[in-house]
């Protein structure tokens, strides 16, 4: 069974899709969505306050993360 046409599933997927390809288009070769990544329907105010925390504090938890050894060799 296919996607129906205009379902939020087949939105984000051709939105990713269009952004892959504008980036690529643009020089990014390397361009590639996060993997283990999912998408998040945000359903009520509770649950925007608490994406927007998390991205504020975010970038303090970075030189923690088990990643941040492999970008950046430290």
């Amino acid at each position: 069974m296919s996607p129906r046409r205009n379902s939020l599933h087949v939105i984000v997927r051709t939105f990713k899709a269009a952004v892959t390809a504008q980036c690529r288009g643009q020089g990014f070769s390397q361009f590639g969505w996060q993997s283990r990544f999912h998408d998040h329907i945000i359903r009520d105010e509770d649950d925007l306050n608490r994406i927007r925390q998390y991205i504020v504090n975010n970038p303090d938890q970075w030189q923690s993360d088990e990643h941040y050894v492999e970008a950046t060799g430290y």
